[in-house]
């Protein structure tokens, strides 16, 4: 099937606990206007005009895995070749990773996310960094400042983008977790 970097799955965090998040990321996030601050699921992802063609799997899904609340405490580094990406870390992991597993397994040619040698690393990303020396300062300095973010995992988005300059993620669908009375 056709996949696209126009298009993701992810679990965006509620705005009321966006601002220490947003603070870092427009200081050191190169993606700062693109993205709105997100852990992603399954990316890249189907284009937006089949998007009904996988919604009912996709809710299905979401049906079977309860809300669940998330902890963003920790910084961590994803080491490149001359860089770094600079994240916080959601715990607990093993809800996100529950989630992730359920959405690709409705989709699984979006499997990603899940090529790397850890496998799927849930991850808010906030910045990049070159060099590992300073990237690891910079995570020691920031991790002093940071004071934990909680918020509640109720729901996955859908989200696109159009070609530059209109290159802004938006949503388009949001699909609710467990049941309507969860």
């Amino acid at each position: 099937m056709n996949k696209t970097y126009h298009t993701a799955v992810v679990v965006i965090p509620p705005d009321t606990v966006w601002e220490p998040i947003q603070q870092i990321r427009q200081q050191y996030d190169r993606h700062y206007r693109r993205w709105m601050p997100h852990i992603t699921l399954l990316y890249p992802f189907r284009p937006r005009n089949v998007w009904p063609n996988v919604l009912d799997d996709l809710r299905r899904a979401c049906r079977s895995i309860q809300p669940f609340e998330v902890e963003l405490s920790r910084l961590a580094l994803f080491r490149h070749r001359s860089s770094c990406t600079l994240w916080l870390a959601p715990s607990p992991r093993e809800s996100l990773v529950d989630l992730q597993t359920a959405l690709w397994q409705a989709v699984p040619d979006c499997d990603d996310t899940r090529r790397h040698g850890g496998g799927f690393v849930p991850h808010l990303s906030v910045g990049q960094q070159a060099g590992t020396k300073p990237a690891d300062t910079l995570v020691d300095e920031l991790q002093d400042r940071w004071s934990a973010v909680f918020f509640s995992v109720r729901e996955v988005h859908l989200i696109w983008r159009d070609d530059p300059p209109d290159d802004v993620f938006r949503i388009g669908e949001t699909l609710c977790l467990g049941t309507p009375d969860s």
